[in-house]
């Protein structure tokens, strides 16, 4: 009878998972409480008492799901995946519930366990064999553990039940990666019992594509098209090989003989328009635009790219007319009010233009400001765009970083620099581990006035991002302006040079470290491939340098007078013809 001395009750096993938990982390599991409560009572909710009868602790189970779970749900918030998977395989087996069970899969699937996902998945359609859902996550799970075998059956199973299932979803981001694995379930699927089915095919057909086999892919979507003709993705797959077979002409007939025959299918229509703009015939996508638009007249995205093409063909009118129709739209609100204010802007509206500009918010807030910023420029109210700016850090502190960085450029264009260092000090004050304030007030200050706080605020920048390509090349720069601690400017500089080796402004310098150095073997090299990159003058004219003190004449020559074609008016040029040959330094 020694084997009831060892036996653990499952009640006495989840406790001891719980005391474990509370042991390692203290108080704060219980603060974790508000963040697990709702997810696991609805779980306890949706999880039936059915148990195997195969079970011996049946009659004990069913009061464990909410302790179960929690325990799960607390391992997953403590960085112990493996505890939580254990439990909600353990939940997912000997339930009913559903929740369980898709909980226990994208925890498997995160930890990248194939082993235990398919174990879960083989047991979910075991227990309900006509669960498509379940169908679904086998046949996914399976494509992704190269179970090519296992996929072909699943499918069967699937369109066994739903011939019209889409399967487009199951070979989304897990593809096979390499030719081999995709010949292999190409073979799996064309041996398939299902194999003529549509769905099959096509999934056959996106293989062959990835194998860049765009004619035998295209043969078998048309064989999946005229079993059935009205399938959109089926119309869509068939026009996307084409254009990646580079068949423009065989496309746009497709194109247009699709939105022919299915003029009541609005995304083979809209699939027409974009690829007629992207090939650039904006004049017909408008046209079948405006057809469109009188079909579906509150279909947003068409109203929308009908204002942008509109605008492209300089009818700005009609482009005002579409794209106010999309002011309480959810989708394109925000790019409807940027767009209109660029058409107002275009026909010079310039108040009009600010209006819509000062309604944009999202993705397109900061562009929406430059553009604005732009206008108060032109117009010349730039004091107006600085008390703008200052209420919109108001309005909006989570753009206040950039809205500083805006008022400081406006300083600087009112040739009042110090007051813009001052502003993006106080800036850097608030936001004190901001680096894109910090690098916008190195750009500012003077390397011999300001040298304290340049170097602070360079040091600071490379403790926030010690491998910045940008923060190193800016302190190998100072550091050579200076021509002090040339050592560690080479050292900056080589630094940034291996995060982004071809940059021309880090190879300048680079190269211009190398020149104060005296080490021109290294110098014109790079200056070279530097001023090949930037044609910038200043680069130009340390190349020149380097060569006359390397005594290559004709070289120097040769690019002083291009330099001098090049940069009339530059001082650093006007500044080589000075130099000559008694002048040359041994």
């Amino acid at each position: 009878m020694c084997y009831c001395a060892s036996y653990v009750r499952p009640s006495e096993k989840l406790d001891n998972n719980l005391q474990y938990l509370s042991r390692k982390h203290s108080g704060r599991l219980i603060r974790r409480y508000s963040n697990t409560i709702l997810f696991v009572s609805s779980m306890a909710l949706f999880t039936s008492g059915r148990i195997s009868a195969q079970n011996h602790t049946a009659t004990h189970y069913n009061t464990l799901p909410l302790k179960q779970s929690m325990i799960a749900e607390f391992a997953l918030q403590y960085d112990e995946p493996k505890l939580a998977l254990q439990n909600y395989t353990d939940l997912a087996i000997h339930s009913d519930s559903t929740i369980a069970k898709q909980r226990a899969l994208d925890i498997a699937l995160d930890e990248n366990d194939l082993n235990a996902a398919l174990s879960i998945a083989m047991h979910w359609v075991k227990q309900d064999p006509s669960d498509v859902p379940a169908l679904f996550y086998l046949t996914h799970i399976s494509l992704k553990a190269h179970k090519y075998e296992l996929t072909a059956s699943t499918l069967d199973k699937i369109l066994s039940i739903d011939s019209d299932a889409d399967l487009a979803e199951i070979l989304a981001g897990i593809s096979p990666d390499t030719a081999a694995d995709r010949n292999a379930l190409l073979e799996t699927l064309r041996k398939s019992r299902t194999r003529h089915n549509p769905s099959i095919i096509v999934l056959i057909a996106s293989l062959e594509a990835q194998n860049n086999d765009f004619v035998q892919a295209i043969k078998d979507v048309e064989h999946a098209l005229h079993k059935r003709p009205h399938v959109t993705s089926f119309i869509l797959l068939k026009a996307s090989l084409l254009e990646l077979n580079d068949n423009q002409a065989a496309t746009q007939a497709w194109y247009q003989q699709s939105s022919l025959h299915h003029r009541h299918n609005y995304e083979v229509r809209l699939a027409e328009v974009k690829y007629l703009t992207k090939i650039g015939q904006p004049q017909n996508a408008l046209k079948k635009l405006q057809s469109i638009i009188q079909m579906w007249p509150q279909a947003d995205e068409a109203l929308f790219i009908a204002g942008l093409t509109s605008i492209d063909l300089k009818k700005y009118d009609l482009a005002e007319h579409y794209l106010l129709q999309l002011g309480h739209s959810n989708r394109y609100q925000n790019e409807a009010n940027y767009y209109l204010a660029i058409n107002a802007e275009r026909k010079q509206h310039y108040e009009t233009a600010i209006v819509y500009y000062r309604r944009v918010d999202g993705s397109l807030y900061t562009v929406s400001r430059r553009a604005l910023m732009s206008i108060f420029d032109k117009t010349d109210r730039l004091s107006d765009a600085l008390r703008f700016l200052t209420q919109e850090r108001v309005n909006y502190p989570q753009h206040a970083s950039f809205l500083y960085q805006l008022q400081a450029n406006i300083l600087k264009k009112q040739n009042d620099k110090r007051a813009a260092i001052e502003l993006l000090s106080e800036a850097i004050q608030n936001l004190p581990d901001d680096p894109d304030l910090i690098y916008a007030q190195v750009l500012l200050l003077d390397p011999f006035q300001d040298r304290n706080l340049l170097e602070q605020d360079l040091n600071r920048l490379l403790i926030i991002e010690p491998n910045s390509p940008t923060y190193l090349n800016a302190y190998a720069y100072t550091l050579a302006v200076q021509n002090q601690r040339l050592r560690d400017a080479r050292l900056y500089a080589e630094k940034a040079l291996d995060q982004a080796p071809d940059q021309a402004s880090i190879l300048d310098t680079y190269g211009y470290i190398a020149f104060l150095q005296n080490d021109f073997k290294t110098a014109i090299p790079v200056l070279e491939k530097a001023y090949l990159a930037n044609h910038n003058a200043k680069t130009g004219a340390r190349l020149a340098k380097a060569l006359y003190l390397t005594e290559d004449i004709k070289k120097f020559t040769t690019l002083t007078k291009q330099l001098q074609l090049d940069f009339p008016q530059h001082a650093e040029i006007s500044e080589l013809t000075k130099l000559s040959r008694p002048h040359l330094t041994p």
